[in-house]
């Protein structure tokens, strides 16, 4: 399949490729300035604070811009080493980029061309094992017919243990979700939990999160039903929460669950491989103004937060987070990083603060790539510390509020004062005169709302959250010299009768949800989503 596909026999001079970190022909690639990427490598924690990492770092990406009107991203997250995902990030864009494209012009030729690249990524993966399938054999043919695991161990350890290092070797995977954008049109393509959401903003200033990737996952009911068909027992792999030697359903390489199934336990029973390479494939999405940003992340990420506070509604609170740093970053890099680093707190000082089960849950985390690729969403116009270069951009848009607005007291305080657009503090009364902030008649700016999107089930979460009003800024220039009287204070120059006046007049139900508003908050509050219903167009 792949020696067909590509052109002048590229297959054959990309195939020596494979393995070598510095030096790969994609290197030669145009990289996509549009986007940036945040990274962290998986972590245990210790009580004393210093550094353990469990394994090597196994994830891997990228985002070229191979020619006039394409782009295309990538991020793979192996398990079991980094071999399987750095193959897939070499060999996924020579099974896109040399003529595959050319002539295609249909959404449906496109999102085949995608399909056919897994399936030929899988396959030559799968042939470079040739090798190590060939030792295999000659390996179990030395040892005698019918002989048990335990004897085989005691009376040829040199077989036992290179036949375990094969299979360690084999057993490596990975995810992928890989975007092409080509002609203004985005199509996506992934197998495994890797993520991938689109934000867009609507005509009343929303923002709208789409999670147009599919978690191919043991949670997933369509691929219980499809394990189920095949005949395991998915009860028990549910329980298990792995099949073979990750929770993935669909990944890319990993032998020992494919062509050596029959060797698990678990999956022995199965009529065919019960994970499989073929990858959800939607698009093509047109790409218009309302178009704000598109985000890329491993599991590593939305796992993190989500042990660490417990939150349904990760999508919306990592996107949350890329809007907040998009208002104070300068560089697109800075805004992934950033997001990266605060999960990553957050994560670390939950294990550090909390006793017992969730203690537990966050003692460790596995690797977080994070790709943010902008279209239309304003970056900070601030100099950058390092002297970096500008986005001429603007005034950054306010930052939403990610909690439900309490009840807003009408306090007439005269015309409002300037704002400051970097500051990032809530505020339960409004003080603009005598119009509550609302969602409706805030300062112009992006609010928020999510559409975790499950296209194989046509499942959609939504949620929308109020603006975020702004604390007041003076200059010091503008502040009144105040004098002291006798005893040392200064006259009454703020009248709060108007206030204590409002208080009075609201409910007990109020007083208290005003009240819970107003003391200390978490240093993170996940968002609020409803439920809707979404159509959308994917091949599996």
């Amino acid at each position: 399949m792949t020696d067909g596909r590509l052109t002048n026999g590229s297959a054959k001079h990309a195939a020596p490729l494979i393995g070598r970190h510095a030096l790969s022909w994609t290197d030669d690639l145009p990289v996509c300035h549009l986007s940036g990427l945040g990274f962290s490598t998986n972590q245990i924690y210790r009580e004393d604070g210093n550094r353990l990492e469990e394994h090597e770092f196994e994830d891997k990406s990228f985002h070229f811009r191979p020619f006039e009107g394409c782009f295309l991203y990538g991020v793979f997250d192996g398990h079991n080493g980094s071999k399987v995902a750095n193959f897939a990030a070499q060999r996924m864009p020579a099974e896109l980029l040399f003529e595959q494209l050319h002539e295609k012009k249909t959404d449906d030729e496109i999102k085949e061309v995608l399909h056919q690249a897994f399936m030929a990524v899988e396959k030559g993966y799968f042939e470079s094992l040739d090798d190590l399938l060939a030792q295999k054999t000659d390996l179990q043919l030395s040892l005698p017919e019918g002989i048990k695991a335990y004897d085989a161990a005691r009376q040829y350890p040199d077989v036992v243990q290179n036949l375990n290092r094969i299979d360690a070797e084999m057993s490596g995977g990975t995810t992928a979700t890989v975007i092409l954008i080509y002609n203004d049109r985005l199509f996506v393509a992934n197998v495994g939990n890797t993520r991938a959401l689109l934000c867009i903003s609507d005509q009343n200033n929303l923002l709208r999160v789409l999670q147009l990737s599919v978690d191919h996952t043991l949670a997933n009911e369509t691929e219980q039903f499809r394990l189920a068909n095949l005949g395991l027992d998915v009860e028990k792999l549910k329980q298990l929460r792995k099949i073979g030697n990750s929770d993935n359903t669909r990944c890319i390489g990993d032998y020992s669950v494919k062509g050596g199934y029959k060797d698990i336990e678990t999956l022995s029973g199965a009529k065919s491989e019960p994970v499989i390479a073929i990858p959800h494939v939607t698009g093509g999405i047109e790409l218009e103004p309302s178009c704000c940003f598109l985000i890329i992340m491993s599991d590593g990420l939305y796992q993190a937060l989500q042990d660490a506070t417990g939150t349904d509604k990760v999508n919306a609170d990592i996107v949350a987070m890329v809007v907040q740093e998009f208002s104070v970053q300068t560089t697109l890099n800075g805004v992934a990083q950033a997001v990266v680093d605060k999960v990553v707190r957050i994560h670390h000082d939950t294990y550090m603060t909390q006793q017992g089960h969730k203690k537990q849950l966050c003692q460790k985390r596995d690797d977080i790539t994070l790709l943010v690729r902008n279209f239309n969403y304003p970056l900070s116009n601030l100099s950058s510390p390092t002297g970096g270069a500008r986005y001429p951009v603007p005034t950054p848009v306010p930052f939403f509020n990610p909690r439900p607005m309490p009840p807003s007291l009408l306090i007439s305080t005269g015309p409002a004062s300037p704002v400051s657009p970097y500051s990032n503090t809530n505020s339960s009364v409004s003080s603009s005169g005598d119009t509550p902030v609302t969602p409706t008649n805030n300062p112009p700016g992006h609010y928020l709302s999510t559409e975790n999107t499950n296209t194989r089930t046509n499942s959609t979460n939504s949620t929308e959250s109020s603006g975020e009003s702004r604390p007041f800024h003076h200059g010091y220039g503008d502040t009144p010299k105040l004098e002291l009287d006798e005893d040392g204070k200064i006259e009454p120059y703020v009248d709060f009768s108007d206030f204590y006046t409002a208080l009075a007049e609201l409910t007990v139900a109020q007083q208290e949800s005003l009240s819970a508003e107003m003391k200390p908050k978490s240093v993170y509050d996940p968002l609020i989503e409803e439920s809707e219903s979404l159509e959308a167009g994917s091949k599996d």
